[in-house]
């Protein structure tokens, strides 16, 4: 009755429009209260929640990213990238283009809204003006910004360590999602040479000489965000809240200093827009805290672990529910709550079956971020269509080869365990 109580508050908050933080809140409270905890205790932890050195993580990187996503760096990958694929000549090449670019800007930003938001700005109306139809040039660039939510700096993967209360490395988490998010990239491209020979797509143009070494100097100058971020943790330099805060002078220098593409009046608006979503975010993480905190008190984890059991105690079939249990959560909660939420109750049972947390983490992310593709939340699919100016209906009809692919992508994460584990079992040693 108690993990009634928690759950049937939460469910009602979210029915009846509460903003999903309140509704955590409420939830941890009517349930410390059901069970005769004193309310201090959930306020103690919504403090807790939010006072660790690691949070510093989050708004480090979401500046660093928001800098170079809006400073003219998100056009300079999209012609580095050309560049790069323009030397093979290859059917279908503008497609291509828009998978890499996208790859190299998510090593940046750490965030899938904006990367196809930047990305798609820039890359949509190029490859419609090419022959492209507008509709796949849309999905594609919706679909390869999951990438975002996968490979280092991704915001997701420092709400994945919070939530597992800081047992888990975000370094570890970093370097787990780098094969994961560039074996979907891969996937991507391979869909786009398919289609483009089924459907004639035109073929890639080379750039000259001297405009591919201008293009290349150009874009080196943010792509070094990548060695920072990424070397600077291998190489032991810096832990990963001193590469978001290195990262961020590095990206207000390029963009201010190199690029000059953003005015500094703008400046005050992006700090502020910043704050809003840093703002958000920590408040998520503090109620749901005291969610994790109730729920363990109530013995949530060994109860499902016992209910997981009851069906099976395979732990391939229960990696198969998981991710049925995962990609419909993603598709009704959008990622940081579900994140949240989920982690405290589903992670004991992971461990209970011998499925690395590590590994776990990039399960968790690849199945709420093809979430965030499908309505009703799909807060990329919404961010995709509006930068494309494509009815979400016309999407839909068009995207399920996208979806598939994503799905074995998925399978080969959570049956390969190596895949995540390899990296930062050989490399943080």
């Amino acid at each position: 009755m108690d993990i009634f109580v928690l759950l049937a508050t939460m469910l009602l908050c979210f029915l009846i429009g509460m903003p999903i933080a309140y509704a955590l809140a409420f939830a941890a409270i009517a349930g410390a209260w059901w069970i005769g905890i004193p309310l201090e205790a959930v306020m103690l932890k919504i403090s807790d929640g939010v006072s660790k050195v690691a949070m510093l993580t989050i708004p480090f990187f979401v500046l660093a990213g928001a800098i170079m996503a809006e400073g003219g760096m998100a056009r300079r990958l999209v012609a580095f990238a050309d560049v790069l694929v323009g030397f093979t000549r290859l059917r279908g090449g503008l497609s291509i283009v828009n998978v890499l670019a996208t790859t190299f800007l998510s090593g940046i930003s750490g965030s899938a809204v904006a990367d196809t938001s930047a990305i798609g700005s820039v890359m949509i109306p190029q490859m419609e003006k090419a022959g492209y139809p507008r509709v796949f040039a849309t999905n594609l660039t919706i679909t390869s910004s999951v990438q975002a939510l996968l490979v280092p700096p991704s915001h997701n993967a420092v709400l994945y360590s919070l939530a597992t209360g800081g047992t888990i490395s975000i370094s570890a988490l970093f370097m787990a999602g780098v094969f994961p998010g560039l074996l979907l990239g891969f996937a991507l491209i391979i869909l786009c040479l398919v289609i483009a020979y089924r459907d004639k797509h035109p073929q890639g143009r080379s750039a000259p000489a001297r405009d591919a070494l201008r293009i290349t100097i150009d874009a080196a100058w943010g792509l070094v965000t990548l060695v920072i971020i990424l070397g600077g943790i291998l190489g032991g330099i810096f832990t990963a809240t001193e590469a978001g805060a290195v990262a961020c002078i590095w990206a207000f220098f390029v963009t201010m200093f190199v690029y000059r593409d953003y005015r500094w009046r703008d400046l005050p608006v992006l700090l502020h827009r910043t704050l809003r979503t840093v703002a958000m975010v920590l408040t998520l993480i503090a109620c749901a805290s005291s969610v994790g905190y109730v729920m363990a008190l109530t013995q949530m984890p060994a109860k499902m672990t016992a209910f997981f059991l009851s069906i099976s105690s395979n732990k391939y079939v229960i990696l198969l529910l998981i991710n049925i249990l995962l990609l419909v959560l993603g598709t009704l909660i959008d990622m940081a709550p579900s994140i949240l939420i989920a982690t405290p109750i589903l992670l004991p049972v992971m461990q209970n079956f011998g499925v690395n947390p590590v590994h776990f983490g990039m399960i968790m992310l690849l199945n709420l971020g093809i979430g965030l593709c499908h309505p009703p939340v799909g807060s990329i699919l919404f961010v995709g269509c509006a930068v494309g100016k494509v009815p979400i209906e016309q999407v839909m009809r068009k995207i399920w080869p996208f979806y598939a692919v994503m799905f074995v992508v998925l399978m080969l994460v959570t049956y390969l365990p190596a895949l995540s584990l390899w990296l930062p079992q050989h490399v943080l040693r």
